[in-house]
């Protein structure tokens, strides 16, 4: 646990966020603009060193790490600066009869000092993302980036650290030990993104304090494809979505689910797909990333071994990279059928029936994102009304998380509560309903002593006036 001073002293960087946000410093419109518009400044500033520490940590290419990572957040920056002034505004809410002469409104506040934990894949984005939504709500935010990506780590806790009072924005950068002694703390807020272990972790430590959380987890993100659809737009979209960022992405498809009548087709277009976009080599291809580390890179080659390679498997351990690989599982019980694959390993099963479809994935926790390519809609409806997912592209991949406008969570063992755009701005805020009443009217009916006429009236006045 970060402290200040010497390693002895009680005065952690918690502390000193609770003593900074009790000022009353980050409560204006224009000291949340001010730290938004530094954030922006840093970032612009540090790009280049910004794609250097991703290329090393997952072997990410320019534009991946632009279009996943820096565009985001300074999308995102540009977007909360736009609308910042409106969503801080109280907005009106209906005052019903009983409260007359009155008025009502609804003001966002913001909820104090808060952590996020972030998360290895996309470890700038998914550091800096929530704590975008956090300063804009006027709350204090200490980051803890994930130990896996050391290098974006040390360069997010450089730029941090050197540019923001430590009061209101401040970077932890450890392991297990600083991670564990974080969560030993009473925040006002915890935001985590991860898996669905480490999630229960956070939740439980969150509980002791009645800390409120959002948990951004994951879980296998079903792909279905119908017999209508087009399958080389099918397996373009679908092959980007799967293998950007070698597969660890927490929105990814995980499996496929294609009928049975296109099947054989769809392989050959997925195969043709993959090798238009990174060549017969795709191991030596810069454009094509990594994993993460040794110990995951063993965790996936294990996977191929209850199953039917289609296409891809190579494998280089020294690079620590896989090649896309098409899978066939022997059957559903196969390793790879029970976890996240949360790499670039992509079974394919066949399908008769949407009953059929809506009941293999209903057979398994809820997971954060499902896709369904079909040109039918009595199909697509169908799937939409009998299953449950995060959120849900149609005739694409991991797109609709893109945006500012809707927003971006799981639901059941994929995760609590959502973000993006307004919705973390909402995330970090509570609601507080104000009523103001006027002096000049008052209804004695509802104070003691109390009689049938009171009673009855009341009776009566409260069906017609909530």
């Amino acid at each position: 646990m970060e402290a200040v001073g010497t390693l002895h002293t009680e005065i952690t960087v918690p502390d000193i966020q609770r003593r900074y946000f009790a000022q009353g410093k980050t409560l204006s419109y224009e000291s949340r603009r001010a730290v938004l518009l530094k954030l922006q400044e840093v970032i612009t500033a540090a790009e280049a060193d910004i794609y250097k520490a991703l290329e090393a940590d997952l072997g990410k290419h320019p534009m991946e790490a632009y279009t996943t990572e820096v565009g985001f957040v300074l999308a995102d920056i540009h977007h909360t600066l736009k609308k910042l002034r409106g969503w801080m505004r109280p907005k009106r809410a209906k005052t019903g009869w009983i409260n007359f002469p009155g008025s009502s409104r609804i003001h966002s506040e913001p909820y104090g000092i808060t952590l996020n934990i972030a998360p290895w894949n996309y470890p700038f984005q998914l550091a800096l993302a929530p704590a975008i939504g956090a300063l804009s709500a006027g709350n204090t935010v200490v980051i803890k980036p994930s130990e896996l990506a050391p290098h974006t780590s040390a360069l997010l806790e450089q730029l941090i650290n050197r540019n923001f009072d430590k009061g209101l924005l401040h970077v932890i950068t450890g392991g297990i030990h600083e991670t564990t002694a974080l969560l030993e703390q009473k925040w006002d807020y915890i935001f985590f993104t991860g898996g669905t272990r480490v999630g229960k972790v956070v939740y439980e430590a969150a509980a002791r304090n009645l800390t409120p959380v959002t948990l951004e987890l994951g879980g296998k993100s079903p792909t279905i494809v119908d017999k209508d659809a087009p399958l080389t737009l099918t397996a373009r979209r679908i092959a980007w979505g799967k293998f950007l960022n070698s597969g660890q992405t927490c929105v990814a498809p995980d499996y496929i689910l294609v009928h049975e009548d296109i099947k054989a087709e769809f392989i050959k277009a997925l195969q043709a797909e993959v090798e238009r976009s990174y060549g017969q080599d795709p191991l030596g291809n810069p454009e094509y990333g990594k994993i993460i580390n040794q110990r995951h890179f063993e965790r996936l080659e294990s996977l191929l071994k209850d199953t039917q390679i289609r296409f891809g498997g190579k494998t280089d351990r020294l690079k620590c990279k896989i090649a896309p690989t098409v899978v066939e599982p022997d059957d559903e019980n196969a390793a790879i059928m029970q976890d996240e694959i949360f790499g670039p390993l992509l079974p394919v099963l066949g399908f008769r029936s949407a009953e059929e479809v809506v009941a293999r994935i209903n057979s398994r926790s809820k997971p954060l994102a499902m896709y369904i390519f079909s040109n039918n809609k009595a199909f697509r409806k169908h799937i939409l009304t009998h299953t449950s997912a995060g959120g849900v592209t149609i005739n694409d991949t991991v797109m609709h998380m893109s945006g500012a406008h809707l927003p971006f969570g799981g639901v059941g063992d994929s995760g609590i509560g959502a973000y993006h755009g307004r919705f973390s701005f909402d995330t970090f805020s509570h609601k507080k309903p104000v009523l103001s009443r006027a002096f000049w009217l008052d209804a004695p009916l509802r104070y003691p002593p109390y009689n049938k006429v009171s009673i009855g009236f009341m009776r009566k006045l409260l069906k017609h006036v909530l």
